[in-house]
């Protein structure tokens, strides 16, 4: 076994150009085993960029690798990651797990049962800024806490079929929920308001009495801030720095998720977190 972590990547996206392929490739812990994607050519073409081979089965890239990355639609991702994990593959999940609460539960489940390691591409949760914040906001004895995170879906390369027809709450509402739950305890209840396709508020109350407001939507125009994360308490206020580079905070998952399979530990967020995320938000959209 070398020391390196090989990893196979599925998906042949921006997105899977832009951030997991060159983390991946750029090591110290990892090696980019192979990518297969539904287009053939394109996993061709992201392979090419990175010297990593590109598999026509999928199968194939789990015989090459010891785990996989997924940079795919939920829905694909939900049916693909299965079948890695029932292969003993462990998995680098983005979020959301799947389209449906029941195939997250489904893949989520199928996890715990193959007792592989899982870990979610919750970005900004790898960067320093982040940690520090959360360093920070938890010593505040926090009383309550606001987040807000604008997108511009029109024109974008992400303008995926998915996030066009669910909006923000399952693309955006991932990362605030799972700030405030970090910063302010345990998300134990969520009200909804407003349009998918619009803007969505949610008010989450979590344990211990603090209370947090998150705004968000996919369709703003022009020239758009970085997503904001704020807590209040009685000992004072702190405010995230949003990484501005994608380079840092997945150079650390990377190195996180390589360290969990070596070692067999779980990570605290795992596919078990990334479920109880999609659980709070399907509990929202069900109120729009």
């Amino acid at each position: 076994m070398s020391d390196r972590l090989t990893v196979g990547l599925v998906g042949a996206g921006p997105w899977a150009g832009m951030a997991h392929a060159p983390a991946l490739a750029a090591g110290p812990t990892t090696e980019l085993a192979g990518v297969w994607a539904r287009r053939t050519e394109a996993a061709e073409e992201l392979g090419a960029r990175f010297g990593a081979p590109a598999f026509e089965r999928l199968e194939e890239l789990f015989d090459a690798c010891e785990a996989v990355a997924f940079c795919v639609p939920p829905d694909v991702q939900a049916e693909l990651a299965l079948r890695a994990v029932r292969a003993g593959k462990a998995v680098l999940l983005e979020k959301p797990l799947a389209l449906r609460l029941d195939d997250a539960r489904r893949l989520a489940d199928a996890v715990g049962e193959a007792g592989v390691v899982s870990q979610m591409v919750l970005t900004a949760r790898y960067a320093a800024s982040t940690r520090e914040f959360l360093t920070r906001a938890q010593a505040l004895r926090p009383m309550g806490g606001v987040a807000v995170f604008t997108g511009a879906l029109a024109d974008s390369p992400f303008a995926t079929p998915w996030r066009l027809e669910r909006g923000a709450l399952l693309d955006l509402g991932p990362h605030l929920v799972d700030l405030l739950d970090a910063a302010l305890g345990r998300v134990v209840s969520v009200r909804a308001q407003g349009d998918p396709l619009g803007w969505v508020a949610l008010t989450l109350e979590h344990e211990g009495g603090a209370l947090s407001q998150a705004g968000m939507t996919a369709f703003a125009g022009g020239s758009l801030p970085a997503p904001r994360v704020e807590v209040f308490g009685a000992g004072g206020h702190a405010r995230l720095a949003w990484p501005e580079e994608l380079k840092e905070p997945f150079g650390q998952m990377i190195a996180e998720f390589a360290q969990a399979v070596r070692t067999g530990a779980s990570h605290p967020l795992d596919a078990r977190h990334g479920l109880r995320l999609q659980e709070l938000l399907a509990q929202a959209e069900a109120q729009l």
